[in-house]
Formats: structure tokens, sequence, C-alpha cells
């Protein structure tokens, strides 16, 4: 009779392996979002214009707040499309404590700047929308920090990442 909570040398262990496509995705889509939002605030809370009438303190501030909402759910779906076979396969193997801690930063922060994001859309109200602002730029910067964090964990000499 064997315990089949126990694993062999023979069975396969869990692995969190990301497929080259997820990476490539979810890689450029968060470059993509991340520069386009830091340039767009720049813009927005960075810049003066000297025009009394215009709106906008950059001709391309509309087209940057355009492709960073465009692609915003590119970066949805690929952290989506990765959940199962990364994010939730690292949090349940104990992986390296400083990769875990980054990891978890960066999934904690997804529901505040997702939902902040959306709802900067719709709401009207001036002081939820400076609510959602504000929340926004606190959970993406966070983000931001925590994946680079991620992706500069420790290495170990072949280039692989270090499991404790």
């Amino acid at each position: 009779m064997t315990d089949s909570s126990r694993t062999t040398s023979a069975e396969p262990k869990r692995r969190s392996s990301m497929t080259p496509a997820q990476v490539i995705l979810l890689q450029i889509s968060t470059l993509l979002v991340s520069v386009t939002g830091i340039v767009f605030a720049w813009m927005k809370y960075g810049m003066t214009n000297d025009d009394p009438f215009s709106v906008f303190n950059h001709p391309w501030q509309p087209k940057m707040l355009a492709i960073h909402i465009i692609v915003a759910p590119v970066l949805v779906f690929a952290l989506g499309w990765i959940l199962n076979n990364h994010i939730l396969t690292k949090i349940s193997m104990n992986g390296s404590a400083k990769r875990l801690a980054s990891g978890l930063a960066a999934t904690f922060t997804l529901l505040p700047m997702i939902a902040s994001g959306y709802l900067m859309q719709t709401i009207t109200h001036e002081g939820w929308h400076r609510a959602m602002e504000i929340t926004h730029w606190a959970s993406s910067a966070v983000f931001v920090a925590a994946y680079v964090g991620h992706l500069l964990g420790k290495k170990n000499g072949n280039g692989t990442n270090v499991q404790r």
C-alpha cells in the first residue's frame, strides 16, 4: 500500500513554466502599458501649456492615453493567461523568497490597478475620479517596481532562477 501524499523521485515535480508566447506577450504588454502610462502622466501632470484654450499639455497626450487604454486589456489577458501555470503554481511551490515576495507584491496590486483604471473611465464625480487616479498611480507604481524586482530576482550562474 502506498501513501498518495508522498512524491517519489519517479513522479514528475510540479513546475512553473511559462511558454515563450506567454513570456513575450507579458513582457511586451507590460512594457507598453508602463511606458505609455508614465509618458501620459508626465504630459498631463508634469508639463504646462501656454495656450489657455488647450485642454492638453502636449499634442501627443491623447494618443498616449489611447494607446495605454488599448494595450492595458492585452496585459490583463496576459496576466490571466499565466495565472494557473505560473502565479498559482509558484505560490504553492514556495519558491525563492525574494522572487515570491516580488511576485506576490505585483499580484496583490492587480485588482486595485485594473479596477481603478476601468473606473477612471466611467466615474464622473470629481472626488471619486481623483480617488481612482491616486489609487491607479499608487498601485501601478508598486506593480511596476515589484515586476522589475521580480525580473531582476537572483539568478544562478547558468542564467536560470535560483529555487530554494
